[in-house]
């Protein structure tokens, strides 16, 4: 069966690559009572940051051609060989319908929109609350020329003022180069991704995608939202081997670990890409899930050092020149009231639980 083709759709929603089980519904009271009793530290018991980024960076383009910033959760911006794109940007207090109740930020935005460099596009890989910030949309409108998005999500966009002819929609294998003025293009091909979409009741209406992002001189990869799932490797076999991969860490748990990679999925997957380099995202902001908020990046950095991969962990806002090697600040210990063994709620621990909706 073919893995890496376009999606399919039955009776007007979209359909996972390999039969995906998603939600947990049926596990509601397990759900609660873990919510009431556990012991996490699901939110710091200490403010972090501030975290600021030093504006004066941007006058200057990389040196190595890459230089990457990221903001918390899957917020990035992303200068590449001269084209500049943000993905899923989450300004915003909270991540939820409504803002006055829901998950809320763990550290305020390391910069405002207004102080955003000059953009040539912005990525959404899909319309999650997380990663689709609605009051953040409106405001990029005047900053950028273009939003990428999956098929689908232009509908929103459309639905909240923004013009038709700003945005390009994709279906997974499409490929689109971002106009920019750089001499050296950069293209984004629309990959499939093992998740889910929805904002409110409705789900799989708009498509879920990941998204290579490559130049002459630089081939990355984007997993947006994902669980884990053969399509990987066919992936890293297609269009690796990927100078940096980003990916998922953060919001896992047994009960939905078809649609969320965690730690050692994220390791397993990025070694199926050909990663040279990990960068793992979607953790540090918000509580989306019942591990220790610091629990995704003691865990990789324990993994990826017993298999001798690099990782990518600047603090957050901090603008990063990437040149291929590791870089890990450790940032959260600074906050963490402990620090727990690196074996602590391990993915492969845990016990599997098959959930069906």
């Amino acid at each position: 069966m073919a893995l890496l083709k376009p999606a399919e759709t039955k009776d007007g929603i979209y359909l996972n690559p390999v039969p995906t089980e998603v939600g947990a519904t049926k596990h509601f009271p397990q759900m609660l009572r873990r919510l009431i009793m556990g012991k996490e530290e699901r939110v710091p018991r200490k403010p972090l940051g501030p975290f600021r980024t030093d504006l004066a960076t941007f006058a200057r383009p990389p040196v190595s051609g890459l230089r990457v910033t990221w903001l918390g959760h899957s917020s990035l911006l992303l200068e590449i060989d001269g084209t500049t794109l943000l993905t899923d940007p989450v300004f915003s207090l909270r991540t939820s319908m409504v803002q006055w109740f829901g998950p809320k930020r763990f550290f305020a935005p390391p910069l405002s929109i207004a102080e955003l460099p000059k953009l040539d596009a912005v990525l959404l890989t899909h319309d999650h609350y997380d990663h689709l910030d609605k009051n953040a949309v409106l405001q990029l409108q005047e900053r950028t020329p273009l939003f990428v998005c999956s098929m689908g999500v232009g509908g929103l966009l459309r639905k909240w003022g923004i013009a038709a002819e700003k945005i390009h929609e994709m279906q997974w294998t499409d490929s689109f180069t971002v106009p920019s003025a750089s001499p050296t293009p950069l293209t984004l091909t629309a990959l499939p991704a093992r998740h889910f979409s929805g904002r409110g009741l409705k789900r799989f209406e708009t498509l879920w995608s990941s998204f290579v992002l490559k130049t002459e001189h630089h081939n990355l990869y984007h997993g947006a939202d994902s669980g884990y799932w053969p399509g990987y490797r066919k992936i890293g076999e297609a269009y690796g081997p990927f100078d940096l991969a980003m990916l998922e860490v953060g919001a896992f748990d047994p009960l939905w670990d078809q649609i969320h990679l965690g730690p050692d999925n994220a390791m397993k997957a990025a070694l199926d890409l050909r990663a040279k380099v990990l960068m793992p995202i979607h953790w540090g902001l918000f509580s989306l899930a019942f591990h220790d908020w610091f629990q995704p990046p003691e865990r990789i950095t324990k993994l990826a050092t017993d298999a001798g991969l690099p990782l990518w962990m600047p603090e957050p806002g901090e603008p990063t020149d990437f040149a291929g090697e590791a870089r890990n600040s450790l940032w959260w210990r600074r906050y963490c009231s402990t620090v727990p063994s690196p074996n602590e709620h391990a993915d492969e621990a845990a016990s599997k639980v098959a959930i069906r909706v």
